[in-house]
């Protein structure tokens, strides 16, 4: 049964209506009054789904009910439908047409490929799809659509300005910008003249004029264009106290939101040890950069819409125009290989320091909030727009104290900051359950994480002991590490040596006990009781002193290995260990780590 099937399905079982199972590449359609009629709509919708991602139209299932009286059929033909799709759409459409047999009935399905063209129907304005709607394409619309089918570099075309009129300020920041690198060759670049430096950046023709990203980066021909939007307000829905519409250049117009966000971020003091102070902002400055320049670097700029940034004490919200690039989604932008529209305009902007090296921007944002106990960076996307959101407020400075004292390549690895982030409120985490927060495709790539985690040298992670034989076991935060990340742990887990503490204890008092008296006292269930005292028998503290094999009757007495009494400074006995009979330090799995 694949997709489709399983949403006839559920239409024909009454648990969906054709309307609630439509989506980005999904309609439905009946027929209406006439064939002519009927036809040339669902050439409007194949066109719609062409000129987006592509999908699928289902003629004969009634979208305005559910259950097996939706499934009203069709009169239409497969291919005389193709046909006419063909003949009325400019540049002509080809789909895949079928009739497929439901439980209730037949049903005419058109899977429509996405298109390299933007294409029209009955010589209307094109459509695309946009979630669950075909809406009109503007002229802007329409050019940004068919580069991005093409590959068209819009940065890299002739702006037709000559590299001799760019704007003395904005070169100003941008050697600024390359005398902060840490790269000597990026430093010296800094002192070069003006043509050199735009050469290095690659933003130069031939004939001494710029391309489409020099000019924006570097001239005023974008002056009277906003080119981004910075509003402030102290809450979500507060009072607009800042707001700013800034134009071209582009480097002098980012710096200028740098600074106005840096003002008015918070910062809280962490103290790390040896005198060493942190100050650390309520919104990671590192994350925020990239979430602004991404906003820039990969936005549709055949859009005269401008990049806005809504920011907030706790929030900063960034909406560029135009949809992921081919390829990258919601769902894989943390992980998919780097890609971008404006690729001149991105490597200016990469050599300025301006943006990570191609495909770890979005890596730094995730591991930047969490390392400081932030929520990873939240996007929503549609055909026409990108929006991310940092959401930030006061950091978690027990866990932030304990991330200043790892290896910085742990630190600052996305993957690694996401784990410890979630296990801080999560005892056990699997494989499987990683998979969809890292964004891994196959679960292979998630138990490679964990594993590497667990490795000797880093030792931040351990499998659990009922797990630890599996494929894909279940991991926790070592010992060390609960004790160093300290009150940032939302949980205690109980440990080998003081469960057998309390046992001990009451085996002093009582002489011998059994499976209740240990649920009781360690308000476990029966499984967990078991699992208590087979542990003790193994490791000889405790022996079966009945004969009994189940129940209540079944008693436990001191084994070889139970620790001698000793008197302590009030008189009264109390248990200690010595020796090889000390219980060990490992943790104790409680029940939900299997």
């Amino acid at each position: 049964m694949d997709a489709l099937d399983r949403v006839l399905a559920k239409i024909a079982e009454g648990l969906d209506s054709a309307t609630a199972s439509e989506s980005l590449e999904l309609e439905f359609k009946t027929d209406g009054r006439s064939v002519k009629d009927d036809l040339s709509n669902i050439a409007d919708a194949a066109a719609c789904l062409a000129n987006a991602t592509g999908g699928t139209l289902v003629v004969g299932v009634d979208d305005k009910i559910a259950g097996p009286d939706a499934f009203v059929g069709t009169k239409l033909d497969p291919e005389r439908t193709r046909l006419r799709i063909y003949e009325i759409t400019q540049p002509p459409l080809l789909v895949e047409s079928e009739r497929r047999s439901t439980a209730h009935g037949e049903v005419l399905v058109l899977t429509v490929a996405s298109s390299t063209q933007v294409h029209s129907a009955n010589g209307k304005i094109p459509t695309e799809r946009v979630a669950d709607r075909c809406l009109p394409m503007t002229t802007e619309r329409i050019a940004a659509v068919t580069a991005q089918k093409t590959g068209r570099d819009w940065s890299i075309h002739p702006a037709g300005v000559a590299a001799a009129d760019v704007d003395p300020v904005a070169m100003q920041i941008a050697r600024e910008m390359l005398a902060r690198s840490s790269d000597l060759g990026k430093r010296r670049l800094a002192e070069a003249s003006d043509i050199d430096l735009l050469r290095a950046l690659g933003v130069v023709l031939e004939d001494q004029t710029l391309t489409n990203a020099g000019a924006l980066l570097f001239t005023r021909v974008y002056e009277r264009t906003v080119l981004i939007s910075y509003t402030y307000r102290r809450t979500p829905a507060g009072q607009l106290t800042a707001n700013e519409q800034l134009g071209g250049p582009l480097v002098v117009a980012l710096q200028r939101v740098f600074d106005l966000i840096e003002a008015r971020l918070e910062t809280t003091p962490v103290s790390i040890g040896k005198g060493q102070q942190l100050h650390i902002a309520d919104l990671p400055e590192a994350a925020v950069r990239e979430a602004v320049v991404n906003g820039l670097m990969h936005r549709e700029y055949f859009s005269a819409e401008r990049t806005t940034v809504e920011h907030t004490v706790t929030q900063l919200r960034v909406s560029s125009p135009g949809g992921f690039v081919p390829g990258v989604s919601v769902d894989n932008v943390l992980t998919t290989s780097s890609r971008t529209r404006n690729t001149n305009l991105a490597g200016a902007m990469r050599m300025l320091g301006l943006a990570e090296t191609a495909g770890s921007g979005v890596d730094r944002m995730y591991a930047e909030m969490a390392r400081v106990g932030h929520e990873p960076p939240r996007y929503t996307a549609d055909p026409t727009s990108v929006e991310v959101t940092l959401l930030g407020g006061a950091p978690n400075t027990a866990l932030a104290r304990y991330v200043a004292t790892l290896p910085p390549e742990e630190a600052a690895d996305a993957d690694t900051m996401v784990i410890l982030l979630t296990l801080l409120t999560k005892k056990t985490m699997g494989a499987e359950e990683l998979m969809p927060l890292l964004q891994k495709p196959v679960i292979e790539e998630a138990q490679s994480v964990l594993a590497r985690l667990s490795s000797d040298e880093i030792r931040l992670l351990e499998p659990t002991r009922e797990t630890a034989r599996r494929a894909y076991p279940k991991y926790r935060l070592r010992e060390d590490a609960l004790l160093a990340l300290g009150s940032a742990v939302t949980y205690r887990r109980r440990t080998t040596d003081q469960l057998d503490r309390k046992i001990i204890e009451l085996v002093n008092e009582t002489g011998t006990i059994n499976a209740r008296m240990v649920r009781i006292l360690l308000d476990l269930d029966t499984v967990g009781a078991s699992r208590v005292l087979a542990d003790l028998v193994e490791r000889e503290i405790l022996i079966k002193t009945s004969e009994a094999t189940r129940g209540p009757s079944v008693t436990y007495g001191r084994g070889a290995a139970f620790p001698a009494r000793s008197a302590g400074r009030d008189g009264r006995r109390d248990a200690r260990a010595s020796g090889p009979s000390a219980p060990d330090q490992l943790p104790f799995d409680d029940l939900d780590d299997r």
